[in-house]
């Protein structure tokens, strides 16, 4: 099979396409004929093997990037009785930037009728990381406000869909190219960040989600109500290539310090997770999509052979949603 591989960290030109052989399924999983994946933040720090303390390993760990996928199941596990060849399906593998690639079925779901393969393999990562935010660690409620800061990229389009079909009253932060795409998907309120300060407007919201961008936990803390819930998202901008390493780690450090004093000190709370996919969240995803109610937004589209120019796009930090490979 064709698949995009890497033996050794560095920028995206490592990446290069090969012919190797077919993965083959444990007993717990599903072999799938890849027609669409998405490009993460973790695939390029994976790539770069950064921050540097990855580089400890000596090379990398696997040599095929990739996590989402969408795609039509090759052969099942002797496991596996939820799924058979020919469905169609989306969740998260391993070493999905390839013509195929095998998936634990716990983390896989039937592909909504609704949208395209190239649709559907964007969602795994970027929507579960939404819906675990906003539901599961924001705990929102039917008529509540949110603020999502990051609107228009992959998390933050998602985010404001989901908190939406949740019942809330959404307001979007992102840039001016940005503001009528954060519109289009349900935003009540848009603020363009680079006219507007969503910390002075005097607006409080019950859940801010900090997806992207570089303000301070007292700038969150001012939008926040009394008893209102902020909650960190990771990796939803590209590389930054201003800031050192060393400086990302520390405030990442400051934030989970001011997190806990923060939390004894107030009512408001702080959350940080790390976003999992599980089959339920993935058939509640594709729920939404069935209503229409949760559209993903595709900001660029690659063949396989051009992977690393998808993973060069995304580490600009201007894609709006997401970029996809498609094999």
């Amino acid at each position: 099979m064709k698949a995009i591989v890497y033996s050794q960290f560095g920028p995206p030109d490592v990446l290069q396409l090969a012919e190797i052989g077919k993965s083959v399924p444990n007993a717990h999983e599903v072999l799938v004929r890849v027609r669409a994946a998405a490009a993460n933040p973790l695939d390029w720090h994976l790539i770069r093997g950064e921050p540097r303390v990855m580089r400890l390993m000596g090379k990398p760990r696997n040599r095929i990037p990739g996590v989402d996928f969408a795609g039509q199941v090759e052969a099942v596990g002797s496991s596996v009785t939820l799924f058979r060849a020919g469905d169609e399906v989306f969740g998260m593998g391993t070493g999905t930037f390839a013509e195929y690639a095998c998936a634990n079925a716990d983390n896989v779901a039937l592909k909504p009728t609704a949208i395209a393969f190239e649709q559907a393999a964007a969602m795994p990562v970027a929507a579960c990381t939404a819906l675990l935010a906003i539901r599961d660690h924001g705990r929102l409620q039917p008529g509540q406000t949110v603020l999502v800061c990051g609107a228009a990229g992959g998390v933050g389009t998602f985010a404001v869909q989901i908190a939406k079909a949740l019942g809330a009253i959404v307001t979007g932060v992102c840039s001016t190219r940005n503001v009528e795409l954060v519109r289009s998907i349900g935003a009540d309120h848009v603020i363009d960040y680079t006219t507007e300060d969503f910390a002075s407007t005097g607006a409080r919201y019950d859940l801010v989600l900090h997806v992207a961008g570089n303000r301070s936990l007292k700038d969150h803390r001012r939008a926040l109500t009394t008893d209102g819930t902020l909650v960190l998202v990771g990796g939803g901008v590209g590389r930054d290539r201003g800031d050192s390493e060393t400086l990302a780690m520390l405030s990442t450090l400051a934030f989970v310090v001011g997190r806990r004093v923060f939390s004894r000190l107030l009512r408001q709370r702080i959350r940080m997770f790390v976003a999992k996919s599980r089959s339920s969240d993935l058939a509640y995803l594709a729920g939404l999509c069935a209503a229409g109610r949760l559209t993903p937004v595709i900001d660029r589209l690659y063949p396989l052979a051009e992977a690393a120019e998808a993973i060069r796009h995304l580490e600009g930090g201007h894609a709006r949603g997401k970029v996809i490979v498609t094999a």
